[in-house]
């Protein structure tokens, strides 16, 4: 900042004598309009709104990764597509072989520098990954994350705050050359410009030309509002005249560069040449081509209509003037001059855009925030926010969300069916992709974190679990016999689906088949605060009623709520809080918050494996196995129906991940679809593109193998009858000869089972 004698400022004196009384220039109103100059001018210029990226993508040789996925990363992460690669932010595309030249990006670890590396993909997997020369393999590599959102103040401004050291010099010049030549002589107003400007618009008989100066301009749009009255055309003025006295040439013209409108992306305002740099071209603005930049500066004139996008000739047209004056003012060379003139409009095509592109994740993003940070950190100081999502699980979340839209709204003729999907990291917690709608970039009702719907048999796990805490096996027998519990002086008397009773069956069957009658008997057994326990245990904070109704899910979730239960089923019995950040840096980037992994261990190894083990049985032979597909594969879940088919629910876990689905209409009436036939269908579609296969998993130490009668319910060494279950050492079934009591009944049956054999095999 520098001062002006007071003296510079009289020529302009007789000017402004004719343009306004003398009282308006009292010295009080000097002193209050020098007041708000300053007060804004040396403040936050700017509410900067915080801006939220994805995950990095990592390289590494063998991930699995297809090239239109790397590429389709790479245009979400606002690459360009060009031959050659020039500068950072490129890349080129041959086959399965890419170019890539890496962005500089500082993380939470340090800064990491532009990169050109080459990666080629075979066989679906990253096969080499080397430098440029191709002399150095290469063990890994980050490309930056993509930009995926941001939380603006009211007004949607957005920009790329510039420095004086981050302006070309050639856009500087160019910038004066066209909108202000006399911008180093004038002391904020030009009363020459002035009247230069009123004397063509008089000869034309129309505005032609304008007599604003680029101080003039600033003023009007950083201080005032767009009135056209003659109060504030003097007021704009005035405080031109005080701004060019308060500081530099520099300062004011940075502050132009970061202040001019540009365009509009949707909702967001795209201010300042830093911004339009990478919104039009996919570029920092150092690495602007001359006619780019001619481009930017001719697009003050009215962003909207010569937009390169939508008005490509018109456009030219006026960059080839920008180019003219710039040439004739010698700020370029003629060779500059002539390729410029003959370069097309690059990189501009519009391409699906990462910003505010994910608006459910970006809800979660804001909601897990607000315990840290307010609603002012968020929306001006620049914040920068790295979050879990996954892209291309977002993807496929929303791509088969939608697929199954028009499929299950078609088979059961609903069309208002709306719907919620989740996923995280098995062992992270992390949310890797959210869905709050079947429409993914529905900015409305998000249902994912906001829907409490009845989850109904989706929580049957967790009284099961709460069985096997109490000491039941699953073999243990369940009665499912017709039950009636009086609450509040009314009788409660539950059913099975299927209207049937099943009479005594082993725990796993309860589960696997989903029966209401066994579950309703093992719970009373076990007692409700158990199961209530049991549910807070696996991470559900809200309240609870002690209702035997609980038993049957009559309770009241959002999705993300249940998706937490099974977080914690689905890690070994290790509750972590679903998280959606990594860490929180300021403008600066410096590290203001790290979001840790926190866990904590409530459930044994060998407990969760039982549960896990009965959830396998879901899909192999239970109400998951009526969808084909779920029985090729190793996946754990339970289905979930509500009263008149109004919800349909799915929850389970593969190898790397956990996934909740529901499905159901807003307006709470019939669905028309079972957990089966609705939310099953749509979870194991998903969960065979995301994570196909699912290993053994590692079984505990203290846990031993058992053949069950399927009849008896007791140890059986027959290989063509029963099921073998996992048994915590010390609660499995006595075999027969450790029980002298049921031993003519064990050697009769076997007896006659071995006969039966050996008449077979004689015949």
């Amino acid at each position: 900042m520098r001062r002006k004698s007071f003296f510079v400022l009289l020529p302009l004196s007789a000017l402004l004598a004719c343009m306004v009384i003398g009282a308006i220039f009292s010295i009080d109103y000097l002193k209050d309009q020098n007041r708000i100059i300053r007060a804004k001018f040396e403040g936050n210029r700017w509410a900067v709104p915080a801006v939220v990226y994805a995950r990095p993508l990592e390289l590494y040789t063998g991930l699995q990764l297809t090239a239109d996925v790397l590429e389709r990363e790479l245009l979400l992460a606002g690459y360009r597509n060009e031959n050659p690669v020039q500068s950072a932010g490129g890349y080129f595309r041959d086959n399965n072989s890419f170019d890539i030249i890496t962005r500089d990006f500082v993380y939470p670890t340090g800064p990491e520098p532009s990169t050109r590396i080459k990666a080629s993909i075979k066989a679906n997997r990253v096969s080499t990954l080397t430098t440029a020369d191709h002399t150095e393999n290469l063990p890994f590599i980050r490309i930056d994350p993509a930009q995926i959102g941001s939380f603006h103040p009211l007004v949607h401004e957005d920009r790329l705050i510039l420095t004086p050291e981050d302006v070309p010099e050639i856009l500087k010049l160019g910038l004066i050359a066209v909108e202000d030549k006399s911008y180093f002589k004038h002391q904020g107003v030009d009363p020459i410009g002035i009247a230069r400007a009123l004397v063509a618009n008089i000869k034309a008989g129309r505005t032609v030309q304008g007599g604003s100066t680029l101080t003039q301009q600033l003023v009007k749009n950083f201080f005032l509002n767009h009135e056209r009255t003659l109060e504030r055309k003097i007021q704009e003025a005035v405080m031109a005249l005080l701004l060019d006295y308060n500081y530099s040439k520099e300062e004011i013209l940075t502050a132009y560069l970061n202040e001019v409108f540009l365009g509009q992306d949707g909702s967001r305002a795209i201010h300042g040449f830093g911004l339009a740099s990478h919104f039009y071209f996919q570029r920092d603005l150092d690495n602007l081509s001359v006619a780019q930049i001619a481009t930017l500066i001719g697009m003050i004139k009215g962003p909207s209509y010569y937009d390169p996008r939508r008005n490509p000739k018109r456009c030219i047209n006026r960059r080839n003037t920008v180019l003219s004056v710039m040439h004739s003012d010698n700020l370029i060379t003629q060779q500059q001059y002539e390729e410029a003139l003959d370069a097309p409009i690059s990189d501009i095509t519009h391409r699906e855009s990462g910003l505010n592109r994910f608006p459910a994740f970006l809800d979660l993003v804001q909601q897990q925030l607000k315990d840290d940070y307010d609603e002012n950190d968020l929306k001006s100081n620049g914040l920068k926010i790295l979050t879990t999502l996954n892209p291309q699980t977002q993807w496929t979340v929303e791509e088969q969300l939608q697929n199954s839209y028009e499929s299950l709204s078609k088979s059961s003729g609903n069309d208002s069916l709306q719907g919620a999907a989740i996923v995280t990291g098995r062992d992270s917690g992390e949310v890797l992709a959210l869905a709050g709608s079947v429409q993914p970039i529905d900015t409305g009702f998000n249902r994912a974190l906001r829907a409490k719907r009845l989850v109904g048999s989706v929580l049957k796990p967790a009284i099961y679990l709460s069985a096997i805490d109490a000491g039941y096996t699953l073999a243990s027998p369940v009665m499912d016999h017709t039950v009636e519990i009086e609450i509040d002086g009314k009788t409660w008397k539950p059913r099975n689906f299927s209207h049937r009773e099943y009479g005594v069956v082993p725990l796993y069957k309860a589960l696997a088949k989903s029966y209401n009658l066994a579950t309703v008997n093992l719970g009373m057994n076990i007692g409700l605060p158990s199961v209530i326990e049991t549910l807070h245990e696996l991470g559900y904070d809200g309240p609870i009623n002690e209702y035997p109704s609980l038993l049957l899910g009559a309770i009241n979730m959002t999705p993300f709520e249940m998706s937490q239960i099974y977080q914690t089923i689905g890690s070994g019995g290790f509750y972590q809080p679903l998280r959606a950040i990594e860490s929180v840096m300021d403008s600066n980037n410096e590290l203001l918050t790290r979001y840790g992994l926190e866990v904590e261990q409530r459930f044994s190894p060998e407990q969760i494996f039982l549960i896990t083990h009965a959830m396998e049985l879901v899909m192999t032979e239970g109400t998951g196995a009526g969808y084909g597909p779920a029985r090729k594969y190793r996946f754990a879940g339970k289905t979930g129906t509500t009263n008149d088919l109004r919800d349909s629910w799915f929850a389970g876990f593969s190898d790397n991940h956990i996934g909740v689905v529901w499905l159901g209409n807003d307006d709470n009436s019939s669905v028309k679809l079972t957990g089966s036939s609705g939310a099953l269908r749509v979870w194991v579609d998903l969960f065979t593109q995301l994570d196909p296969n699912m290993n053994k998993p590692v079984q505990p130490a203290d846990i031993i193998w058992k053949r069950i009668d399927n009849d008896t319910l007791e140890p059986t060494y027959y290989q063509d009858d029963g099921t073998m279950l996992p048994f915590i050492k010390g609660t499995e079934p006595q075999s027969f000869w450790q029980t002298p009591g049921h031993q003519l009944k064990k050697f009769e049956n076997g007896a006659r089972r071995f006969f039966d054999q050996m008449g077979n095999m004689i015949k």
